[in-house]
């Protein structure tokens, strides 16, 4: 496993590969909000031999540069995905989302059919169900920051977040690294730029055109997901052509390091459909 810089337009996005280069398709992970390539830490190792697994940090996230003045919407997203596909000789892969990153895996696909061999939506956003209430609350007092200190907003955060794991000694690891680079004067500025690029909008737009996916798709979800409702997921699945529905008992939102091997192994199956 090796972890490199590539330049995108001048904006460096940071990934890891991992696996072989076999007969099967690349599968690339995309993360979610507010969280990095770190969400896979726990699946990438059970994942079948044969494929190239690629796990990116979106911009403004984990290690990959600011985002500067640069567009932070789901489509924007999905265009340096596939510009980073491009750069790595990758054609078509199996799109991996989960939470955020399942917004970009909706609009990489709807936009770049093509390149999508694939689709997985793990917890993902979808419809008009997101943000959740204490990340609304936090933008709520983005609008105040000239008398909240930003330090508060993310400590708002902090407490939402626990509520989405099982593993509370998991939970305190992974979140003090997900919310490392922004506890920096810069870091909490691209913090607000991705609290304000939320919008749910996007995905209203995208559900009108979840009919046309081809891409052999499953749907899996945390069955306590306290964020994202198990029923979001049912209608998710519902609205994809030919889509199935895994439910991961006993786990809640950040199901892929609550419940690696059963998120490993319905993302094997689909590698298989």
């Amino acid at each position: 496993m090796r972890g490199e810089f590539i330049d995108l337009d001048g904006a460096r996005l940071y990934y890891y590969a991992a696996g072989t280069r076999g007969a099967g398709e690349p599968v690339v992970f995309l993360h979610g909000f507010p969280t990095s390539g770190h969400l896979w830490t726990d699946v990438i190792p059970l994942m079948p031999a044969g494929h190239r697994l690629v796990v990116v940090d979106l911009l403004g996230y984990g290690r990959s540069d600011p985002p500067q003045a640069r567009s932070l919407t789901l489509r924007a997203h999905g265009e340096r995905v596939v510009a980073l596909m491009d750069a790595l000789g990758i054609h078509r892969a199996c799109i991996v989302g989960h939470d955020l990153g399942g917004g970009v895996a909706q609009a990489l696909v709807i936009h770049a059919p093509a390149r999508v061999t694939r689709l997985a939506l793990i917890d993902s956003v979808a419809f008009t169900g997101w943000p959740t209430r204490d990340v609304r609350l936090a933008r709520t007092l983005l609008r105040l920051t000239g008398k909240v200190p930003p330090k508060w907003v993310l400590a708002i955060l902090r407490a939402d977040l626990e509520r989405g794991y099982v593993d509370a000694s998991r939970a305190m690891h992974s979140i003090d690294r997900f919310l490392r680079p922004f506890t920096s004067d810069d870091g909490r500025a691209v913090f607000m730029q991705h609290l304000r690029a939320l919008d749910a909008g996007e995905t209203r737009a995208l559900a009108q055109r979840l009919g046309e996916i081809a891409a052999p798709t499953a749907v899996i979800w945390g069955a306590h997901d306290p964020f994202l409702s198990l029923r979001l997921g049912r209608r998710l699945a519902g609205a994809i052509p030919g889509a199935t529905l895994e439910v991961v008992p006993g786990v809640k939102h950040f199901t892929p390091e609550d419940a690696p091997r059963p998120i490993a192994d319905a993302i094997a199956a689909l590698l298989v459909r």
